[in-house]
């Protein structure tokens, strides 16, 4: 694998390549204004030895701190903005939209590995409008999604059963059940209760595209003609993992469209986000494609992010067992002993939504979103933003800013509760989501089923820190780096709550 801590006599090279190519290039040019302050960077390289590549949140964060909320760094002639402030990037991002809602091209996630046609990773154009147009006529609002709550509630309590069969499986049952809940939702297809195909496909594809886009993973993303280095070259490893990854996904794409395909033909296809856009159609090869990458779209943005805040909650449960507490007593208080909670009682359980909001909050699950690219030169603040640039917002910092959350590394949901006078701080879901244009089309899904898992859990279960050997162990609190950032795997006992509780889990799934 190429990447960009590999120092070798071929990244030398390029590197050298590269120097020469843009002292060619160089064109005496006076900018309009001065780019944003930002690390000064070397002759020729520009700012390529700053470009962090472990946690890079962490780092533009001290950036921010140092040069102020917008950030400018070149590297190898690439300019790239770091946004550190919810206000100016929503400026930019949000009021700004016509000019800030394209996508870069990525050598290799986007381009070797063959996501460049998901919705996430397309440029900004009629492609990208078609794609948000099936999103929006299916999930497009919390009505809409409404249609999809007996779906989540059977897949959240088909969850319940496996933790308590085998709690010690944790992350593996939140895996697959976002899993399941998606490819129901997107194609109709009802999972395997173990070693399903579809769920190991999507899971290696969505683990490979967190680690093709995280940040300096890959030289060939710095100096994008290493694509054309052919795969038998010394240290173009790339290429060949590249080619596994690829083909990985595109059976991902293709292998539940075509399910939903032969069902529609046989005329059992149940409701899905696939066969709702293809009913009544007579499709073209074009509309084809979009409907099947839509869809494909809607699985890898929703699942693997999903994972990250369900197996959060779990975590800060374990950690914080005054919050689980209150949370209880709420929905012992609301719903009772005899039954699981539903999205019926969502209105009545504040408490909930204010735990879910603190989970997105607390662990950023995607902590420097996806990078937008300026389509046209630009002045903002008086700094001058050139066509072309990346433009990374800092999500994690504005949702761990000291001046908008009070102790933000404390877990504390009461922080979005109103309380003797006081207004609740700053929504999380105003930035986790994303910002203008690209804003997750699938929020309302998402959001629905991180409450649902959150709300369903702790009605029938406790949980709380394992003892080894008369020792309580604390687990760490460390997020992973990658494109979409998941807790450091854990342990945590969980129990069920009750005898109540265990008959309400052994209830039918299918009711």
């Amino acid at each position: 694998m190429l990447t960009i801590t590999n120092v070798t006599w071929l990244n030398l090279l390029c590197l050298t390549g590269v120097g020469v190519y843009l002292v060619k290039q160089v064109v005496i040019k006076k900018n309009p204004k001065p780019y944003p302050p930002g690390p000064r960077g070397w002759p020729l390289i520009g700012n390529v030895l700053d470009m962090p590549r472990i946690k890079p949140w962490l780092t533009f964060t001290e950036w921010g701190q140092k040069y102020g909320d917008i950030t400018h760094i070149e590297v190898l002639g690439r300019h790239i903005i770091v946004l550190n402030s919810v206000k100016t990037t929503m400026e930019m991002l949000d009021s700004k939209s016509t000019l800030y809602s394209d996508r870069p091209v990525l050598p290799m996630g986007g381009e070797l590995v063959g996501w460049k046609d998901s919705l996430p990773f397309l440029p900004y154009g009629d492609r990208f409008r078609r794609y948000r147009r099936n999103f929006h006529r299916v999930i497009g609002s919390r009505a809409a999604v409404d249609v999809y709550n007996e779906t989540e509630e059977v897949e959240t309590r088909r969850f319940l059963k496996r933790v308590l069969a085998k709690p010690d499986q944790l992350q593996e049952h939140v895996r697959h059940t976002a899993g399941a809940v998606i490819l129901r939702i997107s194609h109709g297809y009802e999972v395997k209760e173990s070693n399903d195909p579809f769920i190991d496909l999507a899971n290696r594809a969505i683990t490979n595209v967190s680690e093709a886009t995280a940040p300096g993973a890959f030289m060939v993303d710095i100096l994008p003609f290493l694509a054309k280095v052919p795969a038998w070259f010394p240290g173009a490893g790339f290429k060949r993992l590249a080619r596994e990854w690829r083909e990985t996904l595109e059976e991902m794409v293709s292998a539940p469209h075509k399910f939903v395909k032969d069902q529609m033909a046989d005329g059992v296809a149940p409701m899905s986000f696939t066969s709702n856009l293809m009913e009544g159609c007579d499709m073209s090869a074009e509309e084809d494609y979009a409907v099947k990458w839509s869809a494909f779209s809607l699985y890898s943005g929703g699942s693997d992010t999903t994972v990250s805040a369900i197996y959060s909650l779990f975590l800060a449960m374990t950690l914080f067992p005054d919050v689980q507490k209150k949370a209880q007593a709420e929905i012992d208080a609301v719903v009772g002993p005899d039954r699981l909670p539903t999205f019926a009682d969502r209105d009545s359980l504040p408490y909930i939504d204010a735990l879910v909001k603190e989970v997105l909050r607390w662990n950023v699950v995607t902590p420097t979103g996806f990078p937008h690219c300026v389509t046209e030169d630009d002045i903002h603040d008086g700094y001058y933003i050139p066509k072309g640039s990346l433009v990374i917002p800092n999500v994690w910092f504005m949702l761990n800013n000291p001046r908008t959350y009070a102790n933000p590394s404390q877990f504390n949901p009461e922080r979005f509760l109103a309380k003797d006078g006081k207004e609740p701080e700053m929504e999380p879901r105003t930035v986790c989501f994303g910002f203008g244009r690209r804003i997750c089309p699938g929020i309302h899904l998402a959001d629905a089923s991180i409450w649902i898992s959150t709300v369903m859990s702790l009605a029938v279960f406790d949980i709380s820190k394992v003892v080894e050997n008369g020792v309580e162990i604390t687990p760490e609190v460390e997020f992973l780096p990658g494109t979409v950032s998941h807790p450091k795997a854990f342990k945590c006992s969980i129990k069920r709550r009750s005898a109540t509780a265990v008959g309400l889990i052994e209830q039918d799934a299918n009711y």
